[in-house]
């Protein structure tokens, strides 16, 4: 079932015109050998929205390419910087500067993606559209931080053509600072469950798919809980 799902997802992604686009596998609450089997069956790369789970199931998940793509709180940061391969949810210098220390300190270098609120929802992290460009000037300048893209979550509608709207703005503002920044500002991380495939037609390169891969999350576990 679960290999049946990953390759109907991808087979719709193709579709969607998106031959090289990357599926990231959402695997919040979803214990480590269920992620297994999703390696198993193809998965290159998964998200986690929380530190304290990636943490939790790190050692007993096959290898493969970590994202953080939750919000991230400054004290987190030095928990995941060498377990991660790109963070999305960059929305502050204060989150930017941690990331810099604590990847001076190991001897690394992070890629990042700047979060776009683009709906201007409150109840969403991420930047106003109009405070985006100031923002990843001063990122750009940080030596240990790689800046790579950008992220964008819109807003849940039953009708997912209701959300394009924001993913074709979203790549708008992308286009305008890839010509600005170069060949290595390339990632352009926006579509989920629901709305992936209209994502992938308006330019995403990253798509974070969980619910259409593992089904309905199990919210009654405690944080951390994965049993």
């Amino acid at each position: 079932m679960l290999r049946e799902r990953i390759d109907e997802i991808k087979e719709k992604i193709i579709r969607a015109g998106g031959k090289d686009v990357t599926l990231i596998a959402v695997t919040k609450t979803h214990p480590p050998e269920m992620i297994n089997e999703a390696i198993d069956c193809g998965v290159t790369d998964i998200g986690e929205n929380k530190v304290q789970e990636i943490l939790a199931k790190y050692d007993a998940v096959k290898p493969v390419r970590w994202h953080l793509i939750g919000h991230l709180q400054t004290n987190k940061v030095r928990q995941i910087v060498d377990k991660v391969c790109m963070i999305h949810s960059l929305d502050s210098m204060a989150l930017a500067n941690e990331i810099e220390k604590r990847c001076a300190n190991a001897g690394i270098t992070m890629d990042v993606l700047v979060q776009v609120n683009m709906a201007g929802e409150e109840s969403k992290f991420g930047l106003a559209p109009g405070d985006v460009e100031a923002f990843t000037d001063e990122v750009i300048k940080l030596p240990h931080l790689r800046l790579r893209g950008l992220m964008q979550i819109a807003p849940y509608s039953e009708n997912p053509e209701d959300v394009r709207i924001y993913f074709k703005e979203t790549k708008e503002m992308f286009d305008a600072l890839h010509k600005k920044y170069g060949e290595d500002f390339n990632v352009l991380s926006m579509g989920m469950s629901n709305d992936f495939v209209q994502a992938v037609e308006e330019g995403a390169t990253h798509v974070r798919v969980g619910t259409a891969i593992f089904g309905e999350r199990d919210y009654s576990k405690k944080e951390g809980e994965l049993k």
